[in-house]
């Protein structure tokens, strides 16, 4: 019989103002560097505007501004993350990914009532790799905030 803390699911790491996050790899289409980015008027500002990846156009979201960080300047390390959930595909735009790892079910905790409100919607749990701690984010949630359906 197996224990559900020693099941595992697989996640893509990326970092974000040098806190690392994780998202669910089933729901990552695919990573690529971030090159051509048309804008799109009236938009949250933390959509950046749309790209053509992969013969379709998405939306692609800036998520240290989403977040709240600081905007930089894109360099080589800076990848577009494309998502896909809830019939919806999006892409992150992350100051680094490219890291893919097994978690257990038992490292993740739900995130602490502590956190603000808006945070924990968007927060699935955190999860710990030894000395490490990964944000572990709910993409349907993300991805149904108000800013993002309007």
């Amino acid at each position: 019989m197996v224990n559900s803390s020693d099941r595992s699911q697989p996640f893509i790491l990326f970092e974000l103002d040098r806190t690392t996050y994780g998202v669910p790899s089933e729901t990552v289409l695919q990573m690529e560097m971030v090159e051509q980015i048309t804008p799109v008027p009236n938009v949250p500002p933390f959509v950046e505007g749309v790209v053509f990846s992969r013969g379709q156009v998405i939306p692609a979201i800036d998520l240290r501004v989403r977040f709240g960080f600081e905007k930089i300047p894109y360099n080589l390390r800076t990848r577009l993350i494309v998502i896909h959930s809830e019939h919806r595909t999006v892409g992150f735009i992350v100051d680094t990914a490219r890291e893919f790892v097994n978690i257990l079910d038992g490292a993740i905790q739900p995130p602490p009532e502590g956190i603000s409100s808006l945070s924990g919607k968007y927060l699935a749990g955190i999860a710990t790799l030894g000395e490490r701690v990964i944000l572990i984010l709910n993409i349907d949630e993300l991805l149904t905030l108000p800013e993002l359906v309007s």
